[in-house]
């Protein structure tokens, strides 16, 4: 069978289990996963998708029934989808419709901040590696091998390596405002432009401001007012509010003014709001939140990595991970360092490492046709095919992969190992670990995994199981 047939015979058993093609409201893909909505859940049969060829598991959450193909593969099960005639649609698109049968308030506020911050992360992934690489081409160690010193690097040389590494945190309000105006229907340029105006050279700067070097304006005798260069939490607010009045403006005025008045109000309304009552109350809860969580983080004895490398992947599975991406960011923008990271990637590998012990230890040649790519998926950072289509499926291996990552977190935080940058994980994210930090980031990784594997391989999971 050539490969173009191979993918039409699983599109049509994937338009099969799902109840026919009718049952198919709309359909998008991400880096892993085939997201669909469909008409009626009850009616998709489970066991005979999750038995399709190249299928690694399924699972229905937030309105989309998903099925776990892996990388590459989906890409090609999705055009033959759409060969068969099936709807397709964009993830954006897809998320809403999906939120018409499923109206959980908290749920659809996950899928925002994780529609708001993923198209971001490229660039703040870009940034970390940067920082990285700035890290390693510095250290005095390197430096010496080629007869030199810190005093020998170039000033230009380490101005071009400034702009690369600080210029995405210096504009992020920037990179909110935009996403954010795009997620709610406004207009991004308008996002753009209210972000530039939250960090204008006019404003002092709030580095400037935290450091004393400038006093912020002051208004009225008591609202202080400064940039807000690196802030997530207001920019998110100012962005979604702006996006959601633009689009309340364009609907009462006459369509004659609403080239001129729309984006003039807007824009008007909103930094008056964001600069004088949204920007200072979230900038306020955004440092209490950091606060918190990163004193969770640091309790003493590595408590803190124990307990994150313990529920990381439980947070995967219910979502809430994308809206942790505003936590990694504002410790990045505060600190330049992302304490979140070697914890996600110890609890990562865990996963892994239960998976492959699956692999191994199956006799069935469907499970180990899943099982082993699943857990290379799991190494190279994405766990939902290891997650879905092997641990949880089986029970224990999950658990003992929550055991793995918590041994692992624990050693992190023991260790005091932080990243450069972040949303790179695992084997790829040794690159954020260039400035002398390799080594102990390696050993978290491999303690995560050994565990996990370990105790899947010994007590997490019998043949008989998989074969009921």
């Amino acid at each position: 069978m050539s490969l173009e047939k191979e993918y039409v015979k699983i599109a049509r058993d994937v338009i099969k289990g799902l109840g026919g093609e009718d049952n198919i409201i709309s359909m998008a893909h991400c880096a892993t996963r085939l997201r669909l909505v469909v008409k009626d859940r009850d009616i998709i049969d489970d066991e005979f998708i999750e038995n399709i060829d190249k299928a690694k598991g399924v699972f229905f959450t937030s309105g989309q029934y998903q099925i776990i193909f892996g990388t590459g593969t989906v890409n090609k099960v999705y055009e033959a989808m759409i060969g068969q005639n099936v709807s397709a649609t964009s993830k954006a698109e897809l998320k809403e419709q999906a939120s018409t049968q499923d109206d959980n308030f908290f749920k659809r506020m996950i899928r925002v901040f994780g529609d708001v911050f993923v198209p971001i992360i490229p660039a703040l992934v870009a940034t970390g590696l940067f920082m990285g690489v700035r890290g390693l081409v510095t250290q005095p160690a390197l430096l010496q091998l080629f007869g030199l010193t810190p005093d020998d690097i170039s000033q230009n040389f380490l101005l071009i390596t400034q702009i690369l590494t600080d210029t995405a945190f210096a504009f992020l309000p920037v990179l909110v405002c935009w996403s954010a105006f795009r997620v709610f229907g406004g207009t991004p340029l308008l996002g753009i432009l209210l972000g530039l105006m939250l960090v204008s050279p006019s404003l002092p700067t709030s580095w400037d401001v935290a450091q004393k070097v400038q006093d912020p304006l002051l208004f009225f005798g008591f609202i202080k007012i400064a940039g807000y260069q690196g802030s997530v939490l207001p920019a998110f607010i100012i962005g979604v509010m702006g996006a959601m009045l633009e689009k309340r403006i364009r609907k009462s005025v006459p369509e004659a003014l609403d080239l001129i008045l729309t984006p003039f109000l807007t824009l008007l309304v909103t930094l008056v709001l964001g600069l004088f009552v949204i920007g200072p109350v979230f900038h306020e809860v955004e440092v209490l939140i950091l606060a918190a969580v990163t004193a969770i983080l640091k309790l003493p004895y590595g408590i803190g990595g124990f307990i994150y490398g313990g529920i990381n992947q439980l947070i995967v599975v219910t979502g809430l991970h994308h809206a942790l991406n505003l936590i990694e960011i504002q410790m990045l923008v505060d600190t330049g360092r992302n304490m979140v990271n070697p914890i996600s990637s110890a609890s990562i590998c865990a996963q892994a490492g239960a998976a492959l012990a699956v692999g191994l230890k199956a006799r069935n040649v469907k499970t180990k046709s899943i099982a082993y790519p699943s857990a290379m998926s799991a190494l190279l950072g994405i766990t939902e095919p290891a997650i879905f289509g092997v641990n949880i499926r089986y029970g224990k291996p999950f658990m003992m992969g929550l055991i793995g990552g918590a041994v692992g977190g624990f050693f992190a935080r023991i260790f005091n190992i932080q990243a450069t940058g972040m949303s790179i994980t695992a084997i790829p994210g040794m690159l954020l670990y260039l400035n002398k930090q390799i080594i102990p980031y390696i050993a978290v990784c491999l303690i995560g995994f050994a565990v996990a594997f370990a105790l899947t391989w010994l007590f997490g999971f019998k043949e008989k199981t998989e074969t009921k």
